[in-house]
């Protein structure tokens, strides 16, 4: 690591560094990732000291005041190496870019989007936990309750590269609210994950095969409600994609907005096929729809929730639901690793 930032350094030194002023701050921010991991595994390794003499100490002598302090500092130290390794993971090319969220409740009315409204609400505690800054882009509210579609932008460093982990169909088991006999209820709301990419991406886009319809914008508890029809839907008929933004004060900025996603999307679209083909090359095969749900959220007859991927799963149900979703991010960034490095 310290070659790579002496090499970082020693091409910013380089007479013509800024003749490219794009690629000059590319690097500069490079540079600076790089050396703040630097920085952070030093810190970790004289909290590690630290700790080691701490230990030594209890074993000379025994001391309960020192046996807290070392149980707090250890547990502190856990959490900012699992923290650390998971940075760690983000090494994909668009994994450092901010995210765009999308929800969409499935079958099933009123529970369903009552579910949907219980994730959009758990992503923004994780957001929030992790000091993202959280946009709504375009809300749908419910017929009775819940949500019918939200699209989110998620801003901040890796923001992508965690909330991929996201991408699939999460499933619900619990009493109804909302049914009076007290019964079982099924549910399942789709999650949908892209980065957010530059205006640079090379994405060609024939206007003929855009459908583009205005409305009016709408938010949660009747918030943004707009007298005009400023908010933009813009399908892309081809492969049916649809972009949609509310979020912007005039029409011809959602639809700027809502043209940047669905370029997001058909680039993101154009990756995945890629990744299918290389997929079908390796023999993988993969099920795809309602049946195939990434986690399971249940809250009756027992309390769990168990991530199908990577069998993670914890009996607190309240902490996830209040954002607590690391470990299972976690997990699944680092099986993606391991399956690369079987390739």
């Amino acid at each position: 690591m310290e070659q790579d930032i002496a090499e970082y350094d020693e091409r910013m030194a380089q007479p013509g560094f800024w003749d490219d002023s794009t690629q000059a701050q590319a690097i500069i921010n490079q540079s600076n990732e790089l050396k703040e991991k630097f920085q952070q595994f030093h810190q970790l390794t004289d909290k590690k000291e630290e700790i080691e003499v701490l230990l030594d100490m209890l074993k000379e002598e025994a001391d309960a005041g020192l046996e807290a302090e070392l149980e707090e500092m250890t547990i502190a130290f856990e959490q900012e190496l699992n923290a650390f390794e998971l940075q760690l993971l983000l090494s994909d090319p668009y994994d450092k870019n901010n995210a765009i969220m999308e929800l969409h409740p499935g079958a099933g009315g009123t529970e369903s989007q009552d579910w949907g409204s219980m994730l959009l609400r758990m992503y923004v505690r994780w957001a929030e936990r992790k000091g993202f800054k959280v946009e709504t882009i375009d809300y749908q509210a419910g017929d009775e309750a819940g949500i019918k579609s939200v699209t989110l932008l998620v801003s901040g460093t890796n923001a992508y590269g965690y909330l991929k982990a996201e991408k699939g169909v999460h499933r619900l088991v619990r009493i109804s609210p909302f049914d009076s006999a007290g019964r079982r209820h099924t549910s399942f709301a789709s999650v949908d994950v892209i980065p957010e990419v530059e205006d640079n991406v090379d994405v060609q886009i024939d206007s003929d095969d855009l459908k583009i319809d205005t409305y009016r914008a709408s938010g949660a508890g009747g918030q943004h409600i707009n007298k005009t029809e400023s908010a933009v839907r813009i399908t892309h008929i081809p492969t049916g994609l649809v972009a949609a933004s509310q979020a912007q004060r005039s029409q011809l900025q959602n639809r700027e907005q809502a043209m940047n996603m669905l370029k997001a999307k058909l680039y993101q679209r154009e990756v995945e096929e890629k990744e299918k083909e290389m997929a079908a090359l390796r023999g993988e095969q993969k099920e795809i729809g309602w049946g195939s749900q990434i986690r399971s959220y249940v809250f009756h007859p027992y309390s769990m929730v168990k991530d199908h991927r990577t069998n993670v799963e914890t009996g607190n149900v309240d902490g996830v639901m209040d954002g607590e979703l690391d470990p299972f991010i976690h997990a699944y960034l680092a099986k993606m690793i391991e399956k690369t490095d079987e390739i």
